[in-house]
């Protein structure tokens, strides 16, 4: 038998023994005493009886009597035969009248047996619970397969191919090899290529990395194996490398197969890291990976596919060519790119005919995969909720809020001062987007309040981009100082309101001076963006900077924000009348859309629906205009756009 699993069953051995010893003493060790019938007499006529019970025996014919004396210890009993006789039970229970003792009479034989039964139910019950911690020790998570690789086997019917993976275009190509080598293998190593033996999927949660894996294996018809990175750690040392050998062990078996595992930060993270050191069962763990994937023994036909949000912690080793040779980013996904998201999760549902899946997908900026399905859904609950049959707009723009701010506390009551405040802030911060370019737009405008803000303004970008100009940033910066300004100007007072606006656009200003080199102090990197993760690489990083470039970075910083303070002071002054028109609006419906807030603006009014639904044709058709490069598109009715659009088009 193994060493380990004769420790472990021993113990278990020894308490059954023990129990079953101490039980057989105190239950059934008593002393029996054997009486004669005229010496039973003697004791009941001297009243030294102090319960008995009678019970006939099986064929008729006798009585077994068993009881208890005064003089008896505990435990101890007598036992006496007699006749089966009516002049025996006349007598006992005479005398029990007379000396008052305990009489159980039974006239069923089997009930003796009964007792003797249920005697013996609590030695069965201990025996059963401990066989069956024994049993739970042994099966299939216990100490005979302690050291059991943990990954699972994909079954067929949760098969994943490209088609259930939206957008992810240049993600999907990198990984076609893998595909291609997967389904014919030799094809490769007859020219002499190697495959990459690892591919590490980098990219922020809930963007499609474990789906993109899922899909590859799909698209090949291979075995796909999947486990986690926190599957490999135990308490005990050795463990970990233990279930890496039988998990590429397994997989040599089913190759050419893919071997996903998921976190792999939670065991691939560098050895001998922070302040206490190394951690011997992970670092072994990750050490016998190293060794599978590229060491003396060769694993053909084993592909690994690793997820991690966190690639700035694992060991330089995983990641060397012949290991994880090739890294994919998956990144947050464009406008079009959601959008193909947003129709694969609204295959099953229905919505009402007005939703337009392209004017979600331009509102849902810096959303993943995960927050897009996480939206469609919340709308589908509220729908069902309201007892509706569609989902409509309002369902989405009530789903939009929830994910990016929590429900709407409607049970929290405003003083009219905090009203108004609050409505001044938010349009504070409506009109600095208005007028300055680089400013974020606002899409929504609410002062209901939700989660732990008193009102709510959504703010994005007016086009996507891969980078920002430093007047875009200043403009951004601006745009966060609206509210704050907005409260200083009307009522000469300022409140607690604009703490996070503040957090934000100081972290702005702060990467403008030290990452960016936007500031007087010139073109130089004095900080990174924070990736530490480690307490010990907090403890030991050098400062690039000395204590008097330190105090010049947060002059640079306060000249910046002060600038801004400025500029945003005089934008809301010389378009005092816009602030007050938003603010009110915002006093009567409490809640504002961008196409209403347009309307606002030029028309001088809240719209209809109808208004909005012309309005909102009419900006399709210069969104549309400007994408097929018409001039003058800005000034252009809406008979005018359309001539242009579809002369346009019949040229191209």
């Amino acid at each position: 038998m193994n060493k380990n699993v004769r420790r472990t069953i021993t113990p278990y051995i020894s308490l059954i023994f023990i129990m079953v010893v101490l039980y057989i003493l105190v239950g059934f060790g008593g002393k029996s005493n054997k009486l004669s019938y005229s010496e039973f007499q003697k004791n009941l006529e001297k009243n030294k009886v102090t319960e008995l019970s009678i019970s006939p025996n099986k064929e008729g014919s006798i009585y077994n009597i068993t009881g208890k004396l005064k003089s008896y210890s505990n435990g101890e009993t007598f036992y006496v035969v007699t006749p089966l006789s009516d002049d025996t039970l006349t007598y006992i229970n005479k005398m029990q009248k007379k000396n008052n003792f305990k009489l159980n009479i039974s006239a069923d034989p089997a009930s003796s047996i009964l007792s003797k039964i249920i005697g013996y139910i609590p030695l069965v019950a201990i025996l059963g619970v401990l066989l069956f911690m024994l049993y739970k020790q042994l099966n299939a998570r216990g100490s005979m397969d302690f050291g059991k690789s943990r990954a699972k086997l994909q079954e067929d019917k949760n098969k994943v191919t490209f088609k259930n993976v939206a957008g992810l275009k240049e993600e999907k190509e990198e990984l076609e090899e893998l595909i291609e080598f997967l389904k014919s293998p030799k094809k490769f190593t007859e020219m002499g290529a190697r495959i990459p033996k690892g591919v590490l999927l980098v990219g922020p949660p809930g963007t499609g990395k474990t789906l993109l894996a899922k899909a590859v294996a799909g698209e090949a018809n291979a075995p796909f194996y999947f486990i986690s990175g926190s599957d490999f750690v135990e308490l005990y040392v050795g463990v970990g490398a233990s279930r890496v050998r039988d998990m590429f062990r397994q997989a040599k078996q089913t190759a050419p197969c893919l071997i996903f595992i998921d976190e792999i930060d939670a065991v691939g993270r560098q050895r001998g890291t922070g302040l206490g050191g190394g951690h011997d069962e992970r670092e072994q763990t990750l050490n016998q990976l190293l060794t599978e994937m590229d060491g003396f023994g060769a694993n053909e036909g084993i592909i690994i596919i690793a997820a991690t949000n966190r690639p700035d912690v694992l060991d330089p080793a995983l990641l060397r060519p012949g290991r994880f040779d090739r890294q994919v980013t998956v990144s947050l996904p464009d406008v079009n790119e959601r959008e193909d998201i947003l129709k694969v999760h609204a295959k099953n549902k229905k919505f009402s005919k007005d939703i337009n899946l392209s004017y979600i997908a331009k509102r849902t900026v810096s959303f993943s995969g995960a927050d897009l399905e996480n939206l469609l859904n919340e709308s589908a609950l509220l729908a069902v909720r309201r007892k509706k049959k569609e989902i409509g707009m309002a369902e989405l723009d009530e789903a939009y809020d929830r994910v990016i701010a929590g429900p709407a506390k409607t049970s929290r009551k405003y003083t009219e001062h905090e009203k108004k405040v609050v409505a001044y802030h938010e349009a504070g911060h409506a009109v600095v987007g208005i007028k300055l370019d680089g400013a974020n737009d606002v899409q929504k405008i609410t002062i209901i309040p939700r989660g732990d803000a008193g009102g709510y303004n959504l703010m994005l970008p007016k086009e996507e981009t891969y980078f920002s100009t430093k007047n875009q940033l200043l403009d951004s910066i601006s745009g966060f100082l609206g509210g704050r300004v907005a409260e200083e100007i009307k009522f000469k007072e300022i409140t607690t309101g604009a703490h996070n606006d503040f957090e934000k656009a100081t972290k702005i200003a702060r990467s403008m001076v030290t990452e960016y080199g936007m500031s007087n102090l010139g073109p130089v990197q004095l900080e990174q963006s924070e990736g530490r993760v480690f307490l010990g690489r907090d403890y030991n990083k050098s400062k690039n900077f000395s204590d008097a470039i330190a105090l010049e970075i947060d002059k640079e910083v306060r000249r910046i924000i002060s600038e801004q303070y400025e500029v945003t002071k005089k934008i809301i002054t010389d378009n005092i009348d816009l602030l007050e028109l938003i603010a009110n609006t915002l006093l009567e419906y409490e809640t504002i859309t961008k196409e209403q807030i347009d309307y606002l603006v030029k028309y001088g009014k809240m719209p209809t629906e109808d208004e909005i639904a012309k309005e909102t044709q009419l900006n399709e058709l210069r969104d549309q205009a400007k994408e097929l490069g018409i001039k003058n598109y800005k000034k252009m009715d809406k008979a005018e756009l359309e001539k242009e659009i579809k002369e346009k088009e019949l040229e191209n």
